[in-house]
């Protein structure tokens, strides 16, 4: 047999076993029980409500204040990025003018177009602005703002290098990593991640369609029926201590890990092989790591939040209708924030629908 033949074969074996191992993990996953209820399940507490106003991110700061955001994926968004002040009040962040902008208006410098996460980090507050609106293509480079919670005020914009995304990217998470000065991003519309460094604001982009980072299927079920939509790398988390990025797809369902010292070190092709599989998991939107190590994120399709421990068992800590597709996680004085946006009802008018953000307690068991 010739080495042309011989290569041929494997390649066709090959692609016909990952099809098959993809389709088995979708199914597996609708299936699949957690392994236990947490003993704090069901303890849920609203902390704010939004009628109209389709939230996404929200972050805790270090003494409690908190912040969310409202991705323009319509017309109507009141405001990019709000606090909510401990009178329940909602005020623009920074001001009302940074949100003023208008789908139709030209972009500026110092306004939101289109905001996917907000991050507290140490005294920092990182808005990650796609600069795309109605899933459309973006309008300029997306960027990262960062402002200083003492003043409120701007204090640095990374701008993405044109060789770090695509017309079709949607920069939708980051994780900023204190050790290494870096920042670690997803881009859910153009499956791939992006390092900046922060000291030069220099941009690069790593794991480029590569299978960990690009959806498994373009859809997920609820009660039976199909919800469309392709989200390739979506969630990620960061443990700096033991120098492990974690992320996933959103229509996906499957758990991926890469050294983060091999992101700085190694060549892209070696980058490539140094992604872990860690296994099955229920198909998430945003993860987050506790203290503990046990990582944080949605069974979308099931209302549920759930958390998997460092050695790999998986546990439900919450679920039902006060779940409803968990998008962002934040921690703060031992209990679990969380948006649900809500995303799989939200398809046409929103104007009288109410989304909600939500506490639940730690789970005990750590």
């Amino acid at each position: 047999m010739s080495t042309f033949l011989k290569h041929t074969i494997f390649l066709l074996v090959s692609v016909a076993f990952l099809a098959s191992c993809k389709e088995n993990k979708s199914t597996e996953s609708t299936q699949e029980e957690s392994v236990a209820v947490d003993s704090t399940s069901q303890i849920i507490t609203e902390v704010a409500s939004f009628t109209g106003q389709q939230v996404t991110g929200v972050t805790l700061t270090a003494d409690g204040r908190i912040f969310v955001n409202f991705p323009r994926w319509r017309e109507g968004v009141k405001n990019s990025v709000v606090e909510i002040k401990a009178d329940q009040s909602q005020q623009s962040y920074p001001d009302e003018a940074w949100n003023a902008w208008e789908i139709g208006q030209p972009t500026q410098m110092d306004q939101f177009v289109g905001v996917q996460s907000v991050i507290a980090f140490e005294n920092e507050l990182y808005v990650i602005d796609t600069r795309s609106v109605k899933f459309q293509e973006v309008l300029d480079a997306p960027r990262i703002y960062v402002f200083d919670l003492e003043s409120d005020e701007l204090k640095k914009t990374y701008t993405l290098g044109t060789s770090s995304y695509f017309p079709d990217s949607y920069i939708n998470d980051l994780r900023v990593d204190p050790i290494k000065n870096m920042i670690y991003l997803t881009d859910s519309g153009h499956a791939g991640l992006i390092v900046i460094d922060r000291e030069s604001g220099n941009s690069r982009r790593i794991l480029n369609e590569h299978p960990s980072t690009t959806a498994e299927q373009s859809y997920l079920t609820f009660d039976g029926k199909k919800w469309e939509g392709t989200i390739n790398s979506d969630g990620i988390a960061l443990d700096a201590v033991n120098n492990q990025l974690y992320y996933h797809a959103l229509t996906a369902y499957s758990l991926y890990s890469i050294p983060t010292d091999d992101l700085l070190t190694k060549s892209e092709k070696q980058i490539d092989q140094s992604v872990t599989d860690l296994g099955t998991t229920a198909a998430p939107d945003g993860m987050i790591l506790d203290a503990n190590g046990n990582l944080y994120f949605a069974d979308l399709e099931h209302n549920k939040i759930q958390y998997r421990k460092p050695d790999g068992s998986i546990y439900t800590l919450v679920e039902g209708d006060k779940v409803r597709w968990a998008d962002t996680f934040s921690i703060y004085n031992n209990e679990l924030y969380y948006s649900n946006s809500r995303i799989n009802e939200a398809t046409g008018d929103i104007s009288n629908m109410t989304f909600t953000l939500n506490k639940t307690p730690l789970p005990t068991n750590n």
